[in-house]
């Protein structure tokens, strides 16, 4: 009794000061952890170009995608690991194999060591679901809704202060300068965490780790992915193709056959079958998928150089396109604490609703004027108000939706949910780009109607996602849910 007495008066206190020093610290700690991946695919994605020039591929794709497809295979193990075993403790060893991958990558002489070290580094992107776990775990329950906006919005920070990094990186010493940053900030990473992160309380009984579920789920996705990255050269009608998606989804057929059988599965179909669950899954994943996709054609429209007949690239430097997305940095920043603060009076749903619409109204209008900084400028303003709901409200539903010892499986689902479909929308987006491209010394570039094109896919998908949240049920309120047990 004691002991909740104290937690209740320390809870009271921290919402009465604010986040406080100890809060404020860990805050920042896990807003790094959270949003190195999203910088990394920043830094990665305004390198792409100088890559695929440097070692003369037209598979330029599989830079960023090799990544993704490492994430998506870890996470399953990653989460459930992380509910036996402890939070923390999981996201140091997966910091450890980041850390060893970006060491590949920055050293590789050749496009296929590059390759390896990123797919390595990729299973650090399953650490992200564990970090919004924590989040409920480790601090008091009035803060869980601001700390979840703040680390959502941290897309915000790395909008802003990414660019600018990017720019003086590739700008002034090249790619290879970009590729050991993500070293050193894998290193930091790992640092903090080790110092300043304490372990989450809330466990699950320690079982028989369900690889056969595992490998069936993680491994079924991958190979549906791998198939759609690969149809562009290997045909979309091809035996390959058509294989590998199928025996993806035959896969993953059987994990849900698996899981229904064994006794400690690896996603619980309970929690999957809950239609608060699979719908929050469903519109979030599609959303944000979209988002990012988006975010590739764009990072190659302001990067790709202006070659007339060959090339409809803006020929930006990484610096200038640093200075035209500021200001819808801030604007994402202030939307998305805004909105994490919102959600303990207004319905999540229509948070994310709102801010999907807005998102889709900016892809839509981007697709026909994206020639000028002033009409990235003045477009960007509802993308990136859009762009800070959306991202903040994301944590907060999952919040909503399960128990505590149900957050990091549900975090890590929705993070796979949301990978699939930004690897698949990515691989269509590049089809859609290479059909008015130009193959020039090795390297392909796009046209003028190809990024156009590339943009109204992500409106549509994004468009698509906001329609689906009005299948989402309501659940419980952001203060009406547990959380704070380690407070």
């Amino acid at each position: 009794m004691s002991l909740n007495v104290e937690s209740q008066h320390r809870e009271e206190e921290a919402g009465k000061s604010g986040f406080g020093a100890r809060y404020a610290l860990m805050l920042i700690v896990l807003l790094w952890a959270s949003q190195l991946t999203g910088l990394v695919g920043l830094i990665s994605g305004n390198a792409q170009s100088a890559i695929a020039i440097h070692f003369q591929t037209t598979k330029i794709a599989w830079f960023s995608q090799i990544g993704l497809l490492g994430g998506v295979f870890a996470t399953p193990f990653v989460v459930k690991a992380a509910a036996m075993y402890g939070k923390k403790r999981v996201m140091v060893a997966i910091t450890v194999l980041g850390l060893v991958g970006d060491l590949i990558a920055a050293l590789a002489t050749n496009y296929e060591t590059l390759l390896v070290g990123r797919g390595i580094a990729g299973f650090y992107s399953a650490s992200v679901p564990l970090v919004y776990a924590l989040t409920r775990d480790v601090f008091p329950r009035r803060l869980v809704g601001p700390a979840s906006g703040f680390l959502g919005g941290g897309v915000g920070l790395v909008a802003l202060g990414g660019p600018f990094l990017s720019g003086w990186l590739l700008d002034d010493h090249g790619f290879r300068a970009a590729l050991w940053f993500l070293v050193a900030g894998t290193g930091l990473a790992l640092v903090l965490l080790l110092a300043f992160v304490p372990e989450s309380p809330v466990r699950e009984e320690r079982t028989r780790m369900d690889w056969a579920g595992g490998v069936l789920l993680g491994g079924g996705l991958t190979v549906i992915v791998y198939g759609i990255g690969e149809a562009s050269g290997w045909g979309w009608t091809s035996g390959r193709t058509l294989g590998c998606t199928a025996g993806g989804i035959v896969a993953v057929l059987a994990f849900l056959w698996v899981e229904s059988r064994v006794a400690h599965p690896m996603f619980p179909i309970s929690l999957l079958g809950r239609r608060r669950v699979w719908t929050t899954f469903l519109a979030t994943g599609l959303v944000l998928g979209a988002v990012y996709g988006g975010g590739v054609v764009t990072n190659l429209l302001t990067l790709m150089p202006n070659i007339p007949g060959v090339s409809g690239g803006l020929g930006w430097t990484a610096t200038k396109a640093a200075w035209v997305a500021a200001p819808g940095s801030i604007l994402i920043i202030g939307a998305a604490v805004a909105t994490g603060t919102l959600a303990r009076r207004v319905d999540s749903r229509l948070l994310l609703g709102t801010g999907g619409a807005l998102v889709a109204l900016g892809f839509a209008l981007t697709s026909q004027f994206h020639h000028t900084v002033g009409q990235f400028i003045a477009i960007g303003v509802f993308s990136a108000v859009g762009m800070g709901m959306v991202v903040s409200m994301i944590p907060v539903m999952i919040i909503e939706s399960v128990e505590p010892e149900e957050q990091a499986l549900a975090n890590g689902a929705q993070g796979m949910a949301q990978g699939v479909v930004q690897g698949l929308l990515m691989q269509v987006a590049f089809v859609i780009l290479a059909r008015d491209g130009t193959v020039l010394k090795g390297t392909e570039f796009y046209g003028d109607d190809g990024y156009t094109n590339g943009f109204l896919l992500s409106a549509g998908v994004v468009t698509v996602a906001a329609l689906l949240v009005l299948l989402i049920p309501k659940g419980k309120r952001l203060d009406e849910v547990e959380a704070g047990q380690a407070a």
